[in-house]
């Protein structure tokens, strides 16, 4: 599973939901509720429509994603290289 959908299960049971015309007529009282914990802004129509989470909040999610990228590639890099043995790399750097 993906690291954005665990944050996103992590953070679901502690999310505050609001509707899309509460949001719009209580702006700044919703973002200030954000910097607690995200607001799930719906719609009567399309479900979800947006997440609002602190800067604080949005960065570390960003950063975990950008982890779980690191590793995949490294993974990855490691799969394709070619392993060395003890012997060859103590020949190779001259022990």
């Amino acid at each position: 599973m993906s690291i954005a959908y665990n944050l996103y299960k992590l953070y679901d049971g502690f999310m505050s939901s609001v509707t899309l015309s509460q949001f719009r007529n209580q702006q700044s009282d919703y973002i200030a509720a954000a910097q607690r914990e995200p607001v799930e802004i719906t719609s009567r129509g399309a479900g979800r429509r947006a997440v609002v989470v602190s800067p604080e909040f949005y960065d570390r999610a960003l950063q975990a994603l950008e982890d779980q990228a690191d590793i995949r590639s490294a993974a990855a890099a490691r799969d394709e290289s070619e392993r060395v043995t003890h012997e060859d790399l103590v020949r190779e750097i001259g022990i």
